[in-house]
């Protein structure tokens, strides 16, 4: 008995493992009763000999019927009945006889309902009817019944349409007598039966989502098909968040429904999948990381993340310091040449404390008063006091006298030695004759000064000039002497 019950169960074992599985709909909850109709061939395994998977024996056809009921998702109840012949032939009499089956059995499948193809294995018990009337020895007995225990197989079931599955099974059957084969030695007989046939979904309550709920019980009618719903009818949201695995982006996270169920631990509307910085809120444009100072460059890559508004950085996110001097280039007067934090960023050539971008004398120390050049020489003040004092015109003209000439020439040559000093010219009259007209004798007299000196060879841009007439006395007017005080040219070197 335990060589038959082995060679069965190999054989089952085979069968469930061997098939895989893609989802359609079957016998459901809509459909809970099944017809199935088919046939086979038996084949016998005892005393006489071992018969399983022969092909060396004539083949003893059945005809088979079975009426199962959905219990649940992956498993059903069934009846089964089958009537045929079945036999065994050997140098010695062997046996041939007619045999009915019937066993109810309790069946499990390796796949939900929606599965094409559904492997099962099942088992439980029935009878043996047989008689040999068509192969009868003197002394048989004709007509007899056995119990069958154990009774199971397997198979796999193949969806056609809602309605019609093609049946694929191996059914065992062991006698609980050892005699239906004329001899009783050392094994019981065991039938083995090959079938093949159709069965037949029955039911009718209506499933508009094909979900394996009737629509009276299905919470979610609407579900799309193919979606794998719970017992409800609803699509599955395995993490609770509201969102359905099939809508979800994250089905094993609970998020929120705007962001397709993926959640953001930061708030900034950028879900955690796709969020670089997901403890931190961000912008889209920075992949959900911030930027505090704005420039490009997010926190966790910028080395100087307080770079003030409008600097242009660096892949690091520091401001550019061209010439390296430690004063960045938006805050660098001078930013091409290496200088000092105290001037900007500017150099300071010769040391006056004077930026050489300021310094009208950068080769030269001075002082910060005369932007960086030297104090002009004592005697060289007094000359051209001395000289401003000494320049004469034509009367009522701005023509200059010869003899004032060769004191503008001597002019000439001190703001060549400090050629970096510019020259105010001021214009006086007394107040003789009619106002307007000395104000602008006064600035044409300064204007001549002035063209003297261009003629001369100094730069217009250092010599300023500006007549104020008689508004300016350093003295009354009631003398002929404090009058000709009055008429004056007045000269100042500033840098």
């Amino acid at each position: 008995m335990n060589k038959n019950i082995f060679t069965a169960v190999k054989f089952v074992v085979g069968l469930t493992t061997f098939f895989s599985v893609t989802d359609v709909k079957a016998q459901s909850q809509t459909k809970k009763w099944n017809l199935g109709l088919g046939g086979g061939v038996t084949q016998y395994n005892g005393d006489l000999g071992q018969g399983f998977y022969k092909t060396n024996q004539p083949y003893y056809g059945f005809a088979a019927m079975s009426v199962s009921r959905y219990l649940g998702k992956y498993a059903d109840v069934f009846i089964s009945a089958s009537t045929g012949e079945a036999g065994y032939q050997t140098d010695e009499p062997g046996f041939r006889l007619k045999m009915t089956t019937a066993s109810l059995n309790l069946r499990f499948y390796a796949s939900r309902p929606e599965a094409r193809i559904r492997p099962f294995v099942y088992g439980g018990g029935g009878v043996l009817v047989w008689d040999r009337s068509i192969w009868a020895l003197p002394g048989d007995v004709q007509y007899r019944n056995d119990l069958a225990l154990p009774s199971f197989g397997g198979g796999f079931s193949i969806k056609l349409n809602d309605v019609v599955n093609l049946l694929i099974q191996e059914s065992f059957m062991l006698s609980q007598k050892d005699d239906i084969d004329r001899t009783v030695a050392k094994y019981n007989d065991a039938f083995l039966f090959h079938t093949a046939g159709l069965t037949f979904n029955l039911g009718g309550k209506k499933d508009t989502d094909g979900d394996g709920i009737a629509d009276d019980k299905d919470l979610c009618p609407g579900t799309p098909r193919g979606v794998k719903t719970d017992a409800a009818g609803c699509p599955v949201d395995t993490d609770g968040d509201g969102v359905p695995d099939y809508l979800d982006d994250c089905p094993q996270q609970f998020g929120l429904a705007m962001l397709k169920g993926c959640p953001d631990a930061d708030g900034d509307g950028i879900p955690d999948k796709d969020d670089e910085c997901p403890s931190e809120k961000g912008s889209i444009q920075n992949k959900g990381c911030p930027d505090s100072d704005g420039d490009g460059v997010v926190d966790k890559d910028d080395k100087c993340p307080n770079t003030p508004a409008g600097y242009k950085v660096d892949a690091q996110g520091c401001p550019f310091d061209t010439d390296g001097d430690g004063v960045v280039d938006e805050e660098d007067a001078c930013p091409e040449v290496p200088g000092y934090s105290i001037f900007q960023g500017c150099p300071d050539s010769d040391g006056d404390g004077v930026a050489d971008n300021i310094d009208r004398c950068p080769t030269v120390k001075g002082t910060v008063a005369n932007k960086g050049c030297p104090e002009m020489e004592v005697t060289d003040v007094k000359k051209i006091k001395q000289i401003a004092s000494s320049v004469y015109f034509e009367s009522n003209s701005d023509r200059l006298k010869p003899v004032s000439l060769p004191q503008l020439d001597a002019l000439v040559e001190i703001l060549k030695k400090y050629d970096s000093a510019n020259l105010y010219i001021e214009g006086h009259t007394d107040n003789v004759g009619d106002d307007t007209y000395n104000l602008n004798l006064s600035q044409k007299r300064c204007d001549a000064v002035k063209n003297y000196l261009l003629s001369k060879g100094i730069s217009d841009s250092r010599i300023t000039t500006k007549g104020y007439g008689e508004f300016k006395p350093i003295t009354d007017n009631n003398t002929p002497e404090n009058r000709a005080k009055n008429r004056r040219v007045e000269m100042k070197v500033f840098y």
